[in-house]
């Protein structure tokens, strides 16, 4: 055992107690984050606006504060990227993150010096947690890779502007960074696939014990690793063994991760976003995760089908129940105020609080009514998987409301699968049972002939990566949306061209 890796288990134990403790008090705590935030802001800009001088409570601030989202806070993100100062938050940014938004192109949020503390520690008390409750600790001695955006920033009217993911490279600690890998100009090539390329160079004889990043994107560095040695993950990489990972939900991906990799490996969920660092996975006998209530971010929360409507309600955390589907919107300490991050989560459980991501709040089919979202369609695909024993490299999906020929409507999944199952009829039926029984509503519809059952377009292979490449939105933190309430005429296109349908 390495030194590092001896001494983190004390540091790794008085950490998980801290963790269990502010979860006892998580209300309170969110409390006087709420509290400290409006003192602090009252005299900025948008404080001013917002008259925060007169907040006493959270009614106040309701009634203050609307609901905003990115379009909506853009007037100020303005005002602070052209270099003015005390807007969203005192002085200005420590940095400003440069992200794809779905719905509002590149998008511009600000780091402060209060809120990166945030985005760096909540990774640490990840890995001290997985730590204090395993004992295990030896990955810290191999080699540690994070797959993730260029560390180089570039600079206008005095603010360093990057990708999340660059902007933390910056803040490895040092016990970690001696054994961090990719190098330096690596990571800063621009092309996605080059700096694969260049990353498997670097990494193939190292003995790499962490590996982070997205799945699909790990996914693509660990095919290339096999396509140039011939060989499993596992006898590549013998020390491996801890994935941290975040972004997508894992468990369409394990499969194909494992057959890749040639065993089981432990596995850390993180829920980081520009916007803050939401909530990390605590314990491995668990999948749901821990809501991260006392890292400066005051939470609210608007259930979500009532999210459109035109009073929706809003609660802080001590009204929230578990099995709601909520919206989530933050106000934190880089000046972010009521902004809707566009994520769903449920809580499965209120003492402690913990939640799992359900998907996006404008990522769900409602074509019909039948309200499916992002949750419902991974557990029946799941399901469909481990009944027919295939393995799914990618897939999304979206209504055909007019099909030609006067079919009825009917749901089309477009599905890359790694291990076709034998019967693809049969898998079609039980996904299509499956998530009749996720979903009342879509039950109904094809119960009552509104709907028929969904039909799948089987992809070749890499047809979700030659799309992400045509769109410039390879690797990175760039995410194949799940499902489309809407048909993109382009994408379905493209997607219908590489594939063949089987009802």
């Amino acid at each position: 055992m390495s030194l590092l890796s001896f001494l983190s288990k004390p540091i790794a134990s008085y950490m998980a107690n801290l963790l269990r403790q502010d979860a006892m008090n998580a209300v309170a705590l969110q409390e006087k984050i709420f509290r400290k935030l409006i003192r602090k802001a009252k005299h900025t800009a948008f404080g001013k606006d917002h008259r925060f001088k007169e907040i006493k409570t959270y009614d106040d601030f309701i009634s203050r504060v609307p609901v905003r989202d990115y379009e909506a806070m853009k007037p100020y993100i303005d005002r602070m990227l052209s270099g003015e100062s005390n807007i969203l938050w005192p002085g200005v940014p420590l940095y400003v993150s440069k992200t794809s938004g779905t719905t509002s192109g590149i998008k511009y949020i600000p780091i402060t010096a209060d809120s990166i503390s945030n985005h760096i520690n909540s990774t640490r008390n990840a890995m001290l947690s997985y730590i204090a409750e395993t004992g295990k600790a030896d990955f810290l001695k191999g080699k540690l890779i994070f797959i993730s955006g260029s560390p180089a920033l570039d600079e206008k009217n005095g603010l360093k502007i990057g990708r999340l993911s660059g902007i933390v490279n910056h803040h490895v600690p040092g016990y970690l960074r001696r054994n961090q890998l990719p190098s330096w100009d690596t990571n800063c090539i621009e092309d996605f696939e080059e700096k694969i390329d260049h990353i498997v160079s670097e990494t193939i004889n190292e003995n790499m014990s962490m590996i982070s990043g997205i799945p699909p994107w790990v996914q693509m560095y660990f095919d290339k690793l096999v396509s140039k040695t011939g060989k499993k993950i596992k006898d590549i990489f013998p020390g491996f063994t801890l994935f941290i990972y975040g972004g997508v939900n894992y468990e369409p991906y394990r499969q194909k991760f494992e057959q890749t990799i040639g065993k089981k490996i432990d596995s850390i969920e993180l829920y980081p976003a520009s916007e803050g660092f939401i909530a990390f996975q605590d314990l491995q006998k668990k999948t749901d995760l821990y809501l991260n209530i006392n890292s400066g971010i005051f939470f609210e929360f608007i259930p979500a089908s009532e999210y459109f409507s035109e009073n929706p309600k809003r609660i802080s955390l001590k009204d929230v129940n578990p099995g709601v589907h909520y919206a989530i919107i933050v106000n934190n300490n880089a000046g972010l105020w009521g902004y809707s991050l566009g994520d769903t989560i449920k809580f499965t459980s209120v003492n402690p609080y913990r939640i799992v991501v359900t998907g996006r709040i404008k990522h769900q089919i409602t074509a019909f009514g039948e309200h499916v979202i992002a949750e419902e369609v991974q557990h029946a695909l799941l399901d469909a998987c481990a009944k027919h024993k295939a393995h799914v490299v990618e897939f999304t999906l979206a209504p055909q409301v007019t099909p030609p020929d006067g079919e009825k409507p009917y749901h089309e999944w477009f599905i890359e699968f790694d291990q076709l199952p034998e019967d693809i009829a049969a898998f079609s039926t039980t996904l299509n049972k499956s998530l009749m029984q996720q979903n009342i509503y879509y039950k109904d519809l094809i119960e009552g002939h509104v709907l028929q059952p969904l039909k799948i377009r089987l992809m070749k292979r890499d047809s979700f990566i030659n799309y992400m490449r045509s769109q410039g939105k390879l690797g990175g933190q760039n995410k194949l949306p799940r499902l489309s309430n809407e048909r993109s005429v382009g994408t379905m296109d493209t997607l219908r061209s590489t594939s063949r349908q089987y009802q």
